[in-house]
C-alpha cells in the first residue's frame, strides 16, 4: 500500500498535468484575440512551419510561441536544482524541449521568419506589452519590404 502522502501528491500531480493543453490554451487565445482586435490576421498552430507556431503572421513572416515556464525552461539553472521527483526524466525532457526550440528558431530564420517567444505569465500579466512588441516587429518588417 502506498503512503497516503505520496498518493495525495501523485493524485495532485495527475490532476495538474491533465489540465495542460498543448494547443489553444487560455494564454494563446488571449494574445490571439488581442491581435485580432488590432486588425492583425494570423494562422493558429501553423503546421507548415517548424515548431508549429502558436500564432503565425504569414504576411510579415512572424512566428509567435507562447512558452510555459516549466516546459520550456525559464530560469532553468535555478529551477533544475529544485526538481525533486523524477529528476532525471524532467531534466532530460525539458532540455530536449529547449534544444528543439533553438533548432526550430534556426530553421525559421533560415526561411526568413522571425521567431518571437513569450513566457505564458508575461502574456497574462503584460498583454499590452506583448501586442506592442509584435506591432513594432510588423512595422519594422514592413519597412524592410
Amino acid at each position: 500500500m502506498k503512503h497516503p502522502k505520496s498518493y495525495d501528491t501523485n493524485s495532485a500531480t495527475r490532476k495538474r498535468m491533465s489540465n495542460v493543453h498543448l494547443k489553444r490554451g487560455k494564454t494563446e487565445n488571449k494574445l490571439a484575440l488581442a491581435l485580432w482586435h488590432q486588425g492583425i490576421r494570423y494562422r493558429r498552430n501553423y503546421k507548415a512551419l517548424p515548431g508549429s507556431p502558436d500564432i503565425a503572421i504569414t504576411k510579415y513572416k512572424i512566428a509567435i510561441f507562447i512558452d510555459g515556464e516549466f516546459w520550456h525552461g525559464q530560469d532553468w539553472d535555478n529551477r533544475k536544482k529544485r526538481l525533486k521527483r523524477n529528476r532525471d526524466y524532467w531534466i532530460k525532457k525539458i532540455e530536449e524541449n529547449m534544444a528543439r526550440d533553438k533548432r526550430d528558431d534556426a530553421l525559421l530564420q533560415e526561411v526568413g521568419w522571425l521567431p518571437l517567444h513569450f513566457w505564458d505569465k508575461t502574456v497574462l500579466k503584460n498583454l499590452d506589452y506583448c501586442v506592442e512588441l509584435i506591432q513594432y516587429q510588423i512595422r519594422y518588417r514592413k519597412e524592410e519590404e
